[in-house]
């Protein structure tokens, strides 16, 4: 029987490449055999990290909210590979407020600033249309393909403000609405995609992680911990198994559907 999880010969293009978890698909997906466009917005970091990954892959400049970015993006993956059959739709924003002083103030729903909530609609949601727009049209054409969204835990659940308080019971941060609101339209977006374009051979899925541990404090580590059936928050490389699974023919009969990989959080 063939690998169901070999990715051999097939092109991969991965946004927001060079983030903790872009990384990780990255290196999913160039393991499992696939060549891999390392797409972010530093164009010279995305082709180091394509050099660390080998020889056969590719880093590229992308702004995934330009149309003209993304299309000469396009372009020079279909001249250099002849095709794309993967894309990876993880590029996004999550808050982050350069001032721990006023972080509380910031994040709290009445005082969100409408320019990040805008900022991270364009990123998260517009970004995730375009990408699939323009990539993933040539997918269609050529009769086969898998999007995978990149979602999140927060797309499914309001998030438990109380989780972002430090030992002494004070409320240091918010999770504000725009992480949850525009993570909700992308699992939306993948139903409607996996509608429109299943008469062309394209699987259209979601994969929604978890929080990963990344040297946050402890206390907040327990906190998310403890919302977890499984008592841990993730490691970064918890996701790459999903990955190549959506990725690959092991799930060729899946489509439109949401792929939760989060702890056991959701479940609870």
């Amino acid at each position: 029987m063939t690998d169901l999880f070999s990715l051999k010969g097939k092109i991969a293009v991965v946004t927001g490449a060079l983030g903790l978890i872009g990384k990780k698909h990255c290196e999913a997906l160039a393991h499992a055999g696939a060549n891999v466009v390392v797409a972010d917005v530093n164009e010279e970091y995305s082709k180091m990290f394509a050099h660390e990954l080998g020889a056969h892959h590719l880093g590229i400049g992308v702004n995934v909210t330009s149309q003209d970015s993304l299309k000469a993006a396009r372009d020079i993956i279909v001249a250099k590979y002849g095709s794309i059959d993967i894309l990876v739709n993880n590029a996004a924003i999550n808050d982050m407020f350069e001032n721990p002083a006023m972080a509380a103030e910031l994040s709290a729903f009445e005082n969100y600033p409408l320019d990040a909530f805008q900022k991270s609609l364009d990123v998260n949601v517009t970004g995730v249309f375009l990408c699939s727009q323009i990539l993933g049209t040539v997918m269609a054409e050529q009769g086969s393909g898998s999007i995978i969204n990149v979602a999140s835990t927060y797309g499914m659940v309001g998030p438990d403000q109380s989780i972002y308080k430090n030992s002494c019971g004070e409320q240091t941060f918010y999770k504000s609405a725009a992480y949850p609101v525009t993570k909700g339209a992308v699992i939306n977006f993948t139903r409607f995609l996996a509608a429109y374009w299943g008469n062309k051979g394209v699987r259209v899925n979601t994969l929604s992680p978890g929080g990963v541990e990344n040297s946050q404090d402890e206390f907040f580590i327990g906190n998310y911990s403890a919302k977890t059936l499984l008592g841990r928050m993730a490691k970064s490389d918890d996701y790459q198994g999903a990955l190549v699974f959506l990725a690959s023919d092991a799930s060729a009969y899946m489509t439109g559907a949401n792929l939760v990989v989060d702890g056991g959080w959701t479940a609870i």
